[in-house]
């Protein structure tokens, strides 16, 4: 609802308020201009935290040149005009000069306030694996990251739990009516909050799949950043929320990696790395660098694949987990298969196996309950792949199949994946058709673009086999579930 103007910050000395940008401004308050920002910024997939003060700050010429992200935003809310239309300063007459006080920018044309910190808004470039599916208005109003943030601060972990899974129109709630733990036991550990969203998280994702999910656990993740910011009074409890708020950014950037946006995932799993250092917590660092390797393998990256496995075992090889070697043993095999070093790739393998047949210990993380012969007969799958052994592929991901507990039902669709995409490299299309159709019916129950891409490259090479009755049957079907409701 328009308002009647409301006056800018005062501009600081030797500052020029921008009167181009208030008058573009208008009749909206700070406020309203600063959410017109944020929806412009979701209809062309940009994240950025636009508020009331920023826009003051602009105004005031405290900010002389947005950076990148805002600069993408306001050229789409004003096509046409340029950033000196906008009263902004040119790009390269603000870079190099000396950084004074909030706002002045560095080298790379970032605020200083805003320079690397968890939870802040970097640009970089829209991903190109963005599931056209799922675009910017799956992303939370600031409403809903509002009920995320009183969940973590008043509800407790099954508030938090809940509120990640919640529709849309349930997320509008009072905070009361999403807190009842609240009244009845008061605020618990912050830290406990955190861990509870990360299981549930993880519970969720199991069973449905990250698309859907990833946002709305993105908000969560800002909200534990703001107690991050916020701090414990003692140390343990410090730590410990330090290192939950880290396995939330790796369950987060897993979200993203798995709906098919890599370049979102990425950060995220940056950041976790971040905190595991700041904590000195040597567990959630393997785990990091084991997020890592495998974002790097489906990203075309093998070689970082292969180094941040290698730094993985480094990190863990004194933390007491045969399995959690065992798992980044394979994921180095992944990197060497990407680069066609078969004998690097069956040594790793070979390490894998013998490593995790030492069987299960206490000190095997929590994360890791995904990881059993299923899993590493899966792994195994895609290096045979990569190497292009397809029989000994199908084999091994067949086997995945049969050994994957029901309750991933994630995983289940991904393993039947790769077996129709291995019988298909192997030249029996039928058989791969009849597997390709089992991931279909598979994807009513869950929602994963990684899955979805990889039943995509194998219709690419069935699809020469049209002729095939069972082959067209899949084509068919796949081609319908691709039309817009």
């Amino acid at each position: 609802m328009a308002s009647s103007p409301s006056p800018s910050a005062p501009a600081g000395p030797g500052r020029q308020p921008n009167l181009a940008f208030r008058r573009l401004r208008g009749r909206l308050s700070p406020g309203e201009f600063a959410a017109a920002v944020r929806r412009a910024a979701r209809e062309i997939g940009e994240n950025v935290s636009c508020d009331a003060r920023y826009v003051g700050r602009v105004e005031a010429g405290e900010i002389r040149c947005p950076n990148y992200a805002y600069e993408r935003v306001f050229l789409h809310m004003y096509p046409g005009y340029s950033l000196t239309d906008l009263g902004f300063e040119p790009r390269q007459a603000v870079r190099g000069r000396t950084a004074r006080g909030r706002g002045a920018y560095d080298a790379a044309g970032t605020t200083a306030d805003a320079r690397i910190r968890p939870g802040s808004t970097l640009p970089e470039p829209p991903c190109p694996t963005r599931d056209p599916g799922h675009g910017p208005s799956d992303r939370p109003t600031d409403e809903e990251n509002d009920v995320l943030r009183r969940a973590f601060m008043t509800g407790g972990p099954a508030a938090v739990a809940a509120v990640c899974l919640e529709s849309p129109e349930s997320l509008a709630r009072p905070a009361a009516a999403e807190a009842p733990g609240a009244a009845r036991g008061g605020r618990p550990g912050e830290a406990a909050a955190v861990e509870e969203t990360v299981r549930g998280i993880r519970l969720l994702d199991d069973r449905y799949g990250a698309d859907g999910l990833y946002h709305r656990a993105d908000g969560a993740l800002r909200a534990a950043y703001d107690l991050l910011d916020a701090g414990a009074r003692r140390q343990p409890a410090a730590d410990r929320l330090h290192v939950w708020t880290g396995e939330l950014a790796l369950s987060v950037g897993w979200l993203a990696h798995d709906s098919g946006r890599l370049a979102e995932a990425r950060p995220h799993y940056a950041e976790a790395l971040a905190v595991a250092r700041v904590a000195g917590d040597s567990a959630l660092e393997a785990h990091a660098f084991c997020n890592t390797s495998f974002l790097a393998r489906d990203a075309g990256r093998p070689r970082e694949a292969v180094r941040a496995a290698q730094a993985g075992q480094h990190i863990a090889r004194h933390l007491g987990s045969a399995r959690l070697l065992s798992l980044l043993a394979a994921r180095e095999a992944g990197g060497w298969a990407l680069l066609a070093d078969r004998t690097a790739c069956e040594e790793s393998l070979g390490r894998a196996r013998t490593l995790f047949e030492h069987g299960p210990r206490d000190a095997d993380p929590e994360w890791m309950t995904f990881y059993g012969e299923a899993e590493l007969n899966g792994l195994e799958a895609q290096c045979r792949a990569a190497l292009g052994d397809w029989g000994h592929a199908a084999r091994r991901a067949r086997r995945a199949v049969a050994l994957q507990d029901p309750h991933f039902t994630r995983n289940t669709a991904l393993f039947t994946a790769e077996l129709a995409d291995d019988l298909a490299g192997g030249g029996e299309v039928e058989e791969a058709a009849g597997a390709a159709g089992r991931v279909l019916d598979l994807l009513g129950q869950v929602r994963s673009s990684r899955v979805g891409g990889m039943l995509d490259g194998t219709a690419r090479r069935l699809r020469h086999h049209r002729g095939v009755p069972a082959v067209a049957d899949f084509l068919d079907r796949l081609a319908e579930e691709a039309r817009p409701a």
